[in-house]
């Protein structure tokens, strides 16, 4: 099991313009929830973040950015009546510093990404949030 703990001194912040620019080897994380456009099923929200979302980002001027990009669908019901889930998804992108994040901004295909998003997605409603390195509590993995 790994633990890791805040070893930075009394008085530091570790959220200052700096330290975020300059996050550790993990370096930082984008967690969006997704939820597919209205007027969409959720199958036809697969299909499209799968095979044509997925591989525009792979295949983009932005993908040398992405160090890590992973597509988490929700756990669907599989009876009929079942809940359905609030959220279609989340996906988590992984970049090695806030800078390189808004860098993507600026290229040239940024446009046609968001051209794709407002295709599948609910863009009134899509949370996202920037993280820093983890603080591992549990690690039981292999």
């Amino acid at each position: 099991m790994t633990q890791e703990t805040n070893s930075e001194p009394d008085g530091a912040n570790a959220h200052d313009a700096d330290a975020a620019d300059s996050a550790g080897e993990s370096g930082i994380r984008l967690v969006t929830m997704l939820r597919r456009r209205p007027g969409t099923t959720h199958q036809e929200f697969l299909d499209h973040w799968y095979n044509v979302h997925g591989p525009l980002i792979a295949n983009s001027a932005i993908a040398p950015l992405v160090r890590r990009y992973e597509q988490h669908p929700a756990v669907w019901p599989t009876d009929e009546g079942g809940h359905e889930p609030e959220w279609d998804g989340v996906t988590i992108q992984e970049y090695a510093s806030v800078a390189d994040f808004f860098a993507q901004i600026e290229l040239p295909d940024f446009v046609e990404m968001q051209a794709d998003i407002e295709k599948f997605l609910d863009t009134d409603n899509m949370p996202w949030i920037l993280l820093d390195e983890a603080n591992i509590v549990i690690d039981s993995g292999g």
